[in-house]
């Protein structure tokens, strides 16, 4: 399987299209809705809840964006969709509300966060979500575990493998010492065989996603692209960017 023409087609949304400043935050519906309106394609989180639903948030705890506290991982999918976004009347999504709210019309490119603990239960909900979506939809993760979980759950889907040039203890606290050498330079990838790269773009250029790209033919993706010289540097080395901040 190749990387779909699509995913590179259009810029990405980061989180959809959010604003704070009137009143839209990353990951609810309204910021996807303002994606779609824009026609741009859309990156988001998901996190699993404690009754192994596949809930749209990108922290694995309430807190930053939302009302109330506490971990994502204690909480049932119903505790969760009653959460409300700060400030405003929206409400967390559940994987399925984001299918239905896009219903096909921009791909959906979906970040599967990970503990780092080998746990498949998140994407095996999504390889359910996904079994009755017909829309064009990937999946990524910085977890090479959950990537492998993608090859071998959703085998028809395209999948990711987001990265950066180095993992350290005090950034990736939940990750192993082994776990994070075994993401540096993209060295697991012919054990997770992905169809894309998204790499940091403070990083660009660096010698793996150019192999990956220049040689593998993997498409390259760019995260997060903010400022001028950030999108510049996309233009420069990657395929696509994933964007917030500005629109395009």
């Amino acid at each position: 399987m190749r990387a779909p023409d699509w995913l590179t087609a259009r810029p990405v949304a980061h989180r959809g299209l959010h604003d704070a400043a009137r009143g839209i935050l990353e990951n609810m519906p309204g910021a996807v809705q303002a994606a779609i309106a824009g026609n741009f394609s859309i990156e988001v989180d998901i996190q699993l809840s404690a009754d192994g639903e596949a809930m749209v948030h990108h922290d694995n705890a309430l807190g930053r964006l939302t009302e109330g506290s506490g971990a994502l991982l204690g909480k049932t999918a119903a505790e969760l969709k009653a959460v409300k976004f700060k400030n405003t009347p929206e409400r967390m999504m559940t994987l399925g509300d984001l299918c239905a709210l896009v219903a096909g019309r921009v791909p959906l490119v979906i970040e599967v966060k990970s503990h780092f603990d080998g746990d498949r239960k998140l994407v095996a909900r999504m390889a359910e979500v996904l079994a009755t979506y017909s829309g064009p939809a990937v999946g990524m993760s910085f977890d090479p575990d959950q990537v492998l979980a993608l090859r071998e759950l959703i085998p028809s889907r395209p999948r990711g493998i987001v990265a950066e040039r180095e993992y350290t203890e005090d950034e990736w606290p939940e990750a192993s010492a082994a776990q994070r050498r075994g993401m540096t330079h993209l060295r697991h990838a012919f054990r997770t065989r992905p169809h894309f790269v998204a790499y940091w773009v403070n990083e660009l250029p660096a010698a793996a996603p150019w192999i990956a790209r220049n040689i593998f033919g993997l498409p390259l993706l760019t995260w997060t692209v903010r400022t001028p010289d950030q999108r510049a540097s996309a233009t420069r080395y990657a395929d696509q960017m994933i964007f917030e901040g500005f629109v395009p």
